[in-house]
């Protein structure tokens, strides 16, 4: 994994950029970029954002790396979203998703995006899904769908009903192509129960129970510009797989599955091809493999278990936490974030990431993170990325 940071004090933007290229294979980026325009405006914050962003896609990459997926992490949904919908003409099309997650760094919006060489130019598949395809393998990028009206169970419901009817519309189903799913959750700890019945009750229906597998994802608080949106579903689903090609992550160890305490996720899902590895680790916390909250109200002993967590589950497929090409932190607490901040500067000076105000799915969960991870591996039973 090769890391780069880039300064542009023209755009107030620091710029920090993870690249994993095989070496018979196509190269991926993650960028995570963090505005230093401190008390300017938002519009001002998110115009330096996306200058920098489209500097850094002409002058790094010659526009040769295409973005397939963004997220705005935005400080004020309402009063923000439709400057950042406004602006979204300047950029090649991809994915993009919106989320009230406030950076805790003082900025107003931070970016994600996430890029790849060597492919064609998504195209839009209309409901927030872009698609693009190399080496008979088809790549459908989901983000910010949203329904109004009805409870957070009604909402669930509906969005992966869409989602499912998108998928049959490309030949494709929840239960054999969907890779991961993000949710976010207006006021978690009132609604996440919803989310969680409201999921259960969809993949009952599809076929997805204990037997058989869930879907990685994470759960978390995040909020949208219209009140009545109580679920955010961002999504990405594979089509052309071959059997084994998805596998999922489990660390016994450490983690118990999750249908034991009432929901209905993976910890992790492994995509595996010709030239690299893909972890995406769901949401993760300081848990045991009972199900238990360790270390409650320690924010420095519960951030310590996550990261055993997460580095339980990437050992399972050889992989370690320097192999993570960008995380996200989530913290419940403002006041815990300069001792958050400083770990992980210290633990992963090297890695893209962002933290953000987004409280967990249990209020006594004070921090949780998520993260993908790279590398190199070779198995000629598959296509390339």
């Amino acid at each position: 994994m090769d890391y780069k940071t880039y300064s542009y004090p023209e755009f107030g933007v620091y710029a920090e950029v993870s690249t994993c290229k095989p070496t018979n294979g196509i190269a991926e980026h993650s960028i995570m970029l963090h505005s230093t325009r401190y008390g300017e405006s938002f519009k001002s914050q998110l115009e330096g954002i996306n200058q920098a962003a489209l500097a850094m896609e002409d002058s790094i990459w010659n526009n040769h790396a295409k973005p397939v997926m963004k997220r705005y992490f935005i400080s004020d949904a309402s009063n923000q979203t439709a400057t950042v919908e406004e602006m979204l003409s300047e950029f090649s099309p991809c994915a993009v998703s919106i989320v009230q997650q406030p950076p805790f760094d003082g900025s107003k919006v931070a970016l994600w995006v996430y890029l790849q060489e060597g492919i064609p130019v998504p195209q839009r598949n209309g409901n927030g899904t872009f698609s693009y395809k190399r080496n008979d393998l088809t790549h459908y990028w989901t983000a910010y769908r949203h329904t109004s009206g009805g409870n957070s169970e009604q909402q669930t419901r509906s969005l992966l009903e869409g989602y499912e009817e998108d998928l049959t519309s490309h030949k494709c189903n929840i239960v054999d192509n969907c890779v991961r799913t993000w949710f976010f959750v207006r006021d978690v700890d009132t609604n996440y129960a919803g989310v969680v019945r409201g999921r259960r009750d969809n993949f009952d229906q599809v076929g997805l129970t204990q037997d058989t597998h869930y879907i990685a994802s994470t759960g978390i608080q995040g909020a949208h510009a219209d009140g009545t949106v109580k679920v955010l579903l961002d999504a990405y689903a594979v089509k052309g797989l071959k059997k084994g090609q998805m596998s999922y992550l489990y660390a016994p160890t450490h983690l118990n599955p999750t249908y034991e305490y009432g929901v209905t996720f993976e910890r992790g899902v492994c995509m595996e091809y010709g030239d690299r590895r893909q972890l995406y680790i769901s949401g993760t916390a300081s848990i045991d493999n009972k199900g238990n909250v360790l270390h409650v109200g320690d924010i420095e002993k519960q951030t310590l278990r996550m990261w055993e967590n997460v580095a339980t589950l990437l050992d399972e497929r050889e992989h370690t936490m320097n192999d993570i090409a960008q995380m996200i932190v989530y913290l419940r607490d403002v006041a815990d974030y300069p001792l958050v901040k400083k770990m992980f500067d210290e633990q992963f000076p090297q890695t893209p990431k962002v933290i953000v105000l987004a409280p967990v799915c249990r209020p006594t969960w004070l921090i949780e993170m998520e993260c993908i991870s790279i590398k190199e591996f070779s198995n000629s039973e598959y296509n390339a990325l």
